[in-house]
């Protein structure tokens, strides 16, 4: 395939299979003198040059367009699941994939640190952020064991909420270890790992890329729960080194008891739980289909919503979980239903996340550089703008680059910027003076696909970036209003 270099020659048609819009097309055969007009629906916000709302991210709740904000800033991350897309979490905890692979060719801007809270070191090269959230629950288990010591430690007095705050931390360490686990398994994998953050309900690992086979997946899933059952197990052994009816005994108990808790529920069979993601290891093993392990690990989480809604308050009620059976309706029948809505509204949350970031992951493939990218023709710095739409639309693009008398590319004309210029001027306004100069983040590579083109137009908000080849040479222009419109027609399309 031609491309189109420093020499201005044209690359020949590359008509875009998910272009919805065939008339933008880089292949139509003489277009207008408003060629390189933009679409009446492009948004305002392309009349100063800047980009359109939206950032994607596979972690959002709602995937939204991968066009970057306004205020130049990349959209937020979910996963900031609460993104959980993919699911680590302490107690509903989510793991969430974003490639970020660099470019021979077309360097990509450095990233921005991802936030979170209070950073609280790097592990392993990996930050870990404490949220806000974690010091209304670390206040919340302090009352509340607190309590329990008073009953069984009576002598302590106030002293007894300084054990409980002790036993608040020391649980959360253990939430970290669980989490270290999925993150070292993580990058054994070779898959990044983009931060640690403790919260509220537990802990989350934003793993950024998902596993490329069924039994990586399965290990990367069960090793958090491994690990607090062996936490378990050694806070068991060293308290049979101590009095039970101690301050160091009842800490351990606790330990060993909360670690077992924290194992068995995020072994339950539903995502966004390490259970559900063994489940869905599973039946994409058996199916061959990613999808079909996903879809089905959803709707288990679904069941296990539903169930942990109803069940638990029930069990509390009747006194299964090894408290006396209550007969009344009392405040602490309040916080158990409390509680359970909270965990079943996570449960529930997470699974539909999960299921939207994997129909978002299955169809990113097809958002591709090369086939989106909009023919260009380089013009000089000092060519009216008349005369560089009569070279675009003799040659049928749809771009136009500013080059240097080397014929290396300076700046991008601005596809808004011509709107605002009235054709009887055109003959007398300079393209140079509607461009845009380039920076290294709006070079971006021809080869570039899915997640790892939409990092990079997230890094460097703008409306038109120039697409090089791998030797350096112009490809052409690309659009963000095209990958828009692309991945909005490709989202609209079923699962397959």
């Amino acid at each position: 395939m031609d491309q189109s270099g420093g020499s201005g020659q044209p690359r020949p048609d590359d008509k875009d299979p998910t272009d919805p819009a065939p008339q933008r097309a880089p292949g139509n055969d003489a277009p207008d003198a408003h060629a390189l007009q933009p679409e009446p629906d492009l948004d305002s916000s392309a009349a100063d040059g800047g980009a359109g709302n939206g950032a994607t991210s596979p972690h959002d709740p709602q995937p939204k367009s991968p066009r970057p904000t306004p205020d130049g800033e990349p959209a937020p991350h979910p996963q900031e699941p609460g993104t959980p897309g993919h699911g680590h979490r302490t107690q509903a905890h989510s793991h969430t994939e974003q490639p970020v692979q660099g470019n021979a060719k077309a360097r990509r801007p450095a990233r921005r640190e991802p936030g979170g809270g209070i950073l609280m070191g790097r592990p392993f090269g990996v930050p870990v952020y404490v949220a806000p959230s974690w010091f209304l629950v670390a206040a919340l288990i302090t009352w509340v064991f607190g309590g329990q010591l008073d009953r069984v430690l009576p002598e302590l007095g106030a002293a007894r909420y300084l054990v409980s705050l002790f036993f608040a931390v020391a649980f959360y360490a253990s939430v970290l270890v669980h989490e270290l686990a999925h993150t070292i398994a993580a990058l054994r994998f070779r898959l990044p790992v983009r931060r640690i953050q403790l919260q509220f309900f537990g802990g989350v690992s934003e793993i950024e890329k998902e596993a490329e086979t069924p039994g990586r997946e399965f290990v990367l899933a069960f090793v958090g729960p491994l690990l607090s059952l062996v936490l378990a197990g050694l806070f068991y052994a060293a308290m049979q080194t101590v009095e039970p009816g101690t301050v160091p005994g009842v800490l351990l108990a606790g330990l060993m008891i909360s670690n077992l808790i924290v194992a068995a529920f995020n072994l339950l069979p539903g995502l966004p739980l390490d259970g559900g993601r063994m489940l869905r290891a599973v039946v994409w093993k058996i199916t061959g289909k990613p999808m079909s392990g996903t879809i089905a690990a959803a709707w288990f989480g679904r069941a296990l919503a539903v169930a942990v809604l109803i069940g638990l308050p029930l069990l509390t009620q009747s006194g299964a979980l090894g408290s006396d059976a209550v007969d009344n309706v009392g405040m602490d029948t309040v916080m158990d239903a409390l509680l359970a809505a909270i965990l079943a509204a996570i449960i529930w949350t997470g699974a539909g996340n999960s299921l939207r970031v994997a129909r978002l992951r299955q169809h990113l493939p097809e958002l591709r550089a090369r086939t989106l990218t909009r023919r260009a023709v380089p013009v000089q710095t000092d060519t009216p703008l008349s005369e560089a739409l009569r070279q675009a639309n003799a040659a049928g693009a749809r771009a136009l680059v500013v080059v240097d008398a080397d014929g290396n590319p300076l700046s991008l004309v601005r596809e808004a910027a011509i709107v605002g210029v009235p054709e009887h001027r055109r003959p007398w306004v300079p393209v140079s003076g509607l461009a845009q100069d380039l920076t290294d983040g709006m070079r971006v590579s021809a080869e570039l696909a899915g997640e790892e083109l939409l990092e990079v137009l997230r890094a460097t908000p703008a409306t038109e970036y120039l697409v090089v080849e791998e030797t350096g040479e112009i490809y052409g222009v690309l659009s963000a209003a095209d990958v828009e419109r692309a991945f909005v027609k490709a989202m609209a399309r079923p699962s397959q």
